[in-house]
């Protein structure tokens, strides 16, 4: 049996319980159903949290997103970035540019978008921040003017895979390492160019993988469109 599998097999009766509490789940099949439909992925794990020596050329406090890679790069200063695991988008949602950090969020709320709710009649209109089927996360950055965000996530046998509609999701651990390194403002260049990051300066240790029972908040991936200024 699957990672996976055992994570959904074995959600507590707190959590079954928070997400009958939402209209569009009343029984525990239908939670299954829609934790499958917002989650995706499969077994795979992303490597660890790293610092990492970098193209000299960026400057410091950027953040450079590599789907390529698949890996987030917050550069600390020239030639040197940590660099964080993430998820990417599916083939068909890809997107790439140049953007900024124009809000951050503490235990983000989460609105579907008309699109995401067309495809899945059942979501809800609204999920409160800390819901356990809230799939933002622990904190999330938001990318201009569009509905991508950086953003944390309980699912972490995604993070490595292509399995989003467009935002970039990271180990709750590590969103909580980045946050407060990122101020709004902060330049975000997303791209499927591939780096060579020349080996670890410094590691660090990567999350642990906990038992479904262990995990305080299970939340789902999110569903994005495709921002109004990336084409």
């Amino acid at each position: 049996m699957t990672f996976r599998a055992v994570c959904l097999r074995s959600l507590t009766t707190t959590v079954i319980a928070a997400a009958l509490a939402l209209p569009l789940a009343r029984s525990a099949s239908a939670a299954d159903d829609l934790i499958s439909f917002l989650w995706g992925g499969g077994s795979e794990w992303g490597g660890g949290r790293q610092t990492v020596s970098f193209n000299p050329q960026y400057k410091a406090g950027q953040v450079i997103v590599s789907f390529g890679d698949r890996r987030a790069y917050l550069i600390t200063r020239a030639g040197e970035a940590i660099s964080y695991p993430i998820a990417v988008p599916r083939d068909q949602s890809r997107w790439q540019g140049a953007t900024v950090v124009s809000d951050k969020k503490i235990n983000p709320p989460w609105t579907p978008t008309p699109t995401m709710r067309a495809e899945n009649p059942k979501l809800p209109n609204f999920v409160p921040g800390g819901h356990p089927l809230n799939p933002l996360g622990v904190r999330a950055l938001y990318l201009g003017s569009s509905a991508y965000r950086i953003h944390g996530t309980d699912a972490p046998w995604t993070i490595g895979q292509a399995v989003s509609k467009g935002c970039i999701r990271m180990y709750n651990e590590d969103v909580l390492d980045l946050y407060p390194r990122v101020p709004v403002g902060t330049r975000v260049t997303v791209t499927w160019q591939r780096f060579q990051t020349s080996g670890a300066v410094a590691s660090y240790d990567a999350p642990v993988k906990a038992h479904a029972t262990e995990r305080r908040v299970i939340r789902p991936s999110s569903y994005m469109r495709r921002p109004s200024q990336v084409e």
